[in-house]
């Protein structure tokens, strides 16, 4: 059976993400327009526009895309800003915030998925403006700050690292909290002092090193 991926994508965007009250304009573009199937393990393509999590290895996952909708509508990443992504997973999410930004640095801690994220940015001619950086976000060290920072795992509690990388003004979209109810939000940090905004419920893999301690019970 051959799948007409272009009809399969219209209808993710249109019966899918925004009924989930997915409105910007650039991002509703960016999902019609980027090719999901290309970034999904091979075995798993024909789901590339469920409403569902795909199996990536290594017990990671790509979000169902109404999350991804919502994840790229609550940065509102613009043009002229340098977004960093902390988990690439399939490479998918960072092409389209390369798409929708001036350039992308996405951290992953898997090899193979680091690898794999590289060769299907490169495969679709997406991501020119995405660098992809096989390294712990938990232990990575930088200089530099950015405009949107996109956390694609969950964590127990959002670590001061990542928002001592944002510039005044920059925002942090992250999924905090115990599974199976969390909270997607974003943190701004405000020259005013900083804020964060609930944005939804969701429940998510935990970031590699993220998830809360066990509790023992005795």
């Amino acid at each position: 059976m051959t799948i007409d991926y272009s009809l399969a994508r219209e209808n993710m965007v249109e019966q899918q993400v925004r009924p989930w009250d997915v409105l910007d304009a650039r991002v509703l573009d960016v999902l019609a327009t980027l090719p999901r199937e290309a970034f999904v393990p091979e075995i798993h393509r024909a789901l590339a526009y469920a409403d569902l999590e795909i199996p990536l290895g290594h017990g990671q996952k790509m979000m169902k895309p109404v999350v991804e909708g919502r994840t790229l509508q609550g940065l509102l990443v613009q043009a002229d800003e340098d977004v960093l992504e902390i988990g690439a997973g399939s490479g998918y999410l960072s092409a389209c915030l390369g798409a929708l930004a001036r350039d992308v640095v996405s951290l992953e801690i898997q090899p193979e998925l680091a690898t794999q994220a590289r060769a299907r940015l490169d495969a679709t001619g997406l991501g020119n403006n995405v660098r992809i950086e096989n390294v712990d976000a938990l232990s990575y060290s930088t200089d530099r700050r950015f405009d949107a920072i996109c956390v694609t795992g969950a964590v127990a509690s959002i670590p001061p690292r990542f928002l001592e990388w944002l510039r005044p003004g920059g925002r942090l979209f992250v999924v905090r909290g115990q599974s199976p109810v969390m909270e997607a939000v974003l943190h701004t940090a405000d020259v005013n002092g900083a804020r964060t905004d609930s944005l939804f419920e969701t429940d998510l893999s935990y970031l590699a090193g993220a998830a809360p301690a066990p509790k023992f019970v005795f």
